[in-house]
């Protein structure tokens, strides 16, 4: 295994932790049915994923920062959501078909 050059390696940390909050932000303008927003995001997203795919590719290593930032990045755009307007999750299908205060179907 070659040596990891750590700038690369936190390049790589930084692009998939900005790819997934990216990601996050993505699925959220498509759930309120923002079409420019959506698509812009999903722009965004493929090309800074581009960076880690090419960079880790050379070193199997980098996978691991890769991993890192993909967590730090939804974790950062879930927590951002949930200060700025995210509020609770909704109920998914399967609590709203039960009911209040019921167990979903099994």
């Amino acid at each position: 295994m070659t040596a990891v050059n750590p700038l690369v390696a936190l390049g790589v940390l930084g692009s998939t932790a900005a790819t997934d909050a990216i990601y996050v932000l993505f699925n959220a303008a498509v759930a309120q049915r923002r079409r420019v927003l959506a698509a812009s995001w999903s722009g965004a997203w493929y090309l800074l994923s581009a960076f880690a795919v090419i960079s880790y590719t050379q070193n199997a290593f980098y996978v691991l920062f890769a991993a890192g930032g993909s967590w730090l990045g939804a974790f950062g755009a879930m927590t951002w959501l949930g200060h700025y307007g995210g509020g609770p999750a909704e109920p998914s299908m399967l609590e709203r078909a039960a009911g209040a205060g019921k167990s979903p179907p099994a």
